[in-house]
């Protein structure tokens, strides 16, 4: 639990940035507020298509009663919302991070920049560029894909699906999120993605915790682009407390 909360208290240290930076941190504001505009359209859209959506999906009910027709496509209709809400959460920080790359970079070399240098680690020469982050990003949205639809389906459970499906939601987009936004500084050290994931496997609580606190200021309205450059900083806090205390050899890190 200790681990957890440190990386909550992460995002914390990230959101102090704007403190030290507030012109450098109002900056990573823009793309995100760009994408954001796009993906709210796209929810309001669902919502408003959303009835007509559940009744052709399911035709089948229409000879049913009217009751048990309208708690069949509520509870589809909800598992529908709930999906594209996962899907969005993994969408808006792919997208936001190759849009807004330059100005991401520039946040994370600054944090970097104010911790200094790990004593023995390796400097910051390594370039992520775009086509990684490209490829990255078509790999967040597939795993987001996967997590949508079984989030869809765990929210069918009759009773508990709900709550089932957004703990699910919460927990893995948080891990996949924590993953993506810390990549850069890992990578711009020279550490590969078997190297990040062996990282990682030493300390899942501490990355559970600042995903999930990330996640879940995402879901809150406007969230998402006022947290974004908080959690650019707040995950490379998060690179360099793994790098301090790496669970594993140097050699295994691709160092």
């Amino acid at each position: 639990m200790r681990d957890f909360l440190g990386g909550v208290a992460l995002l914390g240290r990230g959101f102090a940035t704007w403190r030290r930076r507030p012109g450098l941190m109002a900056l990573g504001l823009i793309p995100a507020a760009i994408v954001g505009i796009l993906f709210l359209t796209g929810i309001v859209a669902l919502a408003y298509f959303l009835p007509g959506i559940t009744v052709a999906i399911t035709p089948f009910a229409d000879g049913w009663p009217g009751l048990w027709a309208t708690v069949l496509r509520a509870t589809i209709g909800t598992a529908v919302v709930g999906a594209a809400l996962v899907l969005v959460a993994v969408s808006f920080t792919a997208l936001t991070l190759i849009v807004g790359d330059p100005f991401y970079e520039r946040i994370w070399r600054a944090v970097e920049v104010d911790l200094g240098q790990i004593p023995g680690g390796a400097t910051i020469d390594a370039d992520y560029g775009f086509w990684r982050s490209a490829r990255d990003a078509v790999a967040l949205f597939a795993k987001g894909i996967a997590i949508a639809i079984l989030a869809a389906l765990i929210g069918l459970i009759p009773a508990a699906g709900g709550v089932l499906a957004t703990v699910f939601a919460v927990v893995m987009t948080g891990s996949l999120i924590a993953d993506e936004l810390s990549s850069r500084a890992l990578t711009a050290r020279g550490i590969d993605a078997p190297g990040r994931r062996a990282l990682m496997r030493g300390h899942r609580a501490r990355i559970l915790g600042f995903g999930v606190a990330t996640q879940l200021c995402f879901m809150i309205p406007l969230g998402a682009v006022v947290t974004m450059p908080a959690a650019v900083a707040g995950a490379t806090h998060l690179s360099r407390s793994l790098l301090d205390r790496p669970p594993v050899g140097r050699k295994s890190l691709g160092r």
